[in-house]
């Protein structure tokens, strides 16, 4: 197994999640800079992910997420009408390494942090238009 000098996420339970972590260990080729997620760094950025409080700051930490990790956040107004903040598809893609657990984490506090600063929420909606001329 390839040397990693940074503090791995503990694996999952056998058969609870399908983040498929010993793939990405054992593969000399795979960038691990996912696995740089672990417990500890995932409740940090959580707490950061809940202090955002404007839509730039949101988009910065998408395009922090993608740099640092590779892991790549979706934030789109849903097929149906918006109405609160769970009318939002919010999603990380899929990748190894990347626990089901925070794939679901990160959008909750996404949407926490919604509901907070509702601003944000409008600002995701007009960036689509569909607040044009409201």
């Amino acid at each position: 197994m390839p040397v990693i000098d940074f503090e791995v996420r503990k694996e999952c339970p056998p058969n609870l999640c399908d983040c498929r972590r010993e793939q990405l260990l054992h593969d000399a080729q795979a960038c691990r800079d996912v696995l740089r997620l672990n417990l500890t760094e995932e409740k940090k950025l959580l707490a950061h992910i809940e202090a955002i409080s404007s839509y730039a700051q949101l988009q910065k930490l998408g395009l922090q997420l993608q740099k640092n990790l590779g892991v790549v956040l979706r934030i789109e107004a849903g097929s149906n009408e918006v109405r609160t903040v769970r009318g939002f598809q919010i999603a990380l893609d899929e990748q190894p390494g990347l626990c089901r657990k925070t794939r679901a984490s990160i959008p909750a506090a996404i949407r926490r942090c919604l509901a907070a600063h509702p601003e944000i929420a409008y600002a995701i909606l007009n960036e689509n238009d569909l607040l044009a001329g409201a």
